[in-house]
């Protein structure tokens, strides 16, 4: 997880995205990344940042050759919990049963995260086991 300070400016928390996550592609040498679509939010504010820090994560992609793949909520949804109107609770606990966690991910963005990949994997039946 990479985190940033709330207080810092835009541009400090948009490069320390840069700098860790590099750190995790060149440590994991992933051949894919899936990204949440920004569909709807309802603050414009949080909606221009999480674009902007999904443009920071796309220029990384680019330099290192990573194929990048967005799913909508509703798909994740609908791939997780079988409706694609579930809220937050109903996907969190899918994942704790699905993947045999003892508690479900707490954090919105982990719960996001978390789902966004499994139903990537889901998608293109590449779970392993």
């Amino acid at each position: 997880m990479i985190k940033t300070a709330r207080n810092q400016v835009l541009q400090d928390r948009l490069a320390i995205v840069y700098i860790e996550l590099e750190k995790k592609i060149r440590k994991y040498k992933p051949d894919l990344v899936v990204l949440e679509q920004l569909f709807f939010y309802h603050n414009q504010k949080t909606a221009i940042q999480v674009s902007q820090s999904q443009g920071v994560i796309m220029l990384l992609c680019s330099q290192y050759h990573i194929e990048t793949v967005f799913l909508t909520p509703l798909q994740i949804k609908q791939i997780i919990t079988g409706y694609g109107q579930s809220d937050k609770k109903a996907v969190q606990k899918m994942l704790k049963l699905t993947l045999d966690l003892s508690i479900p991910p707490s954090r919105d963005d982990e719960t996001d995260a978390i789902a966004c990949g499994l139903a990537y994997c889901y998608l293109n039946n590449n779970l392993v086991k």
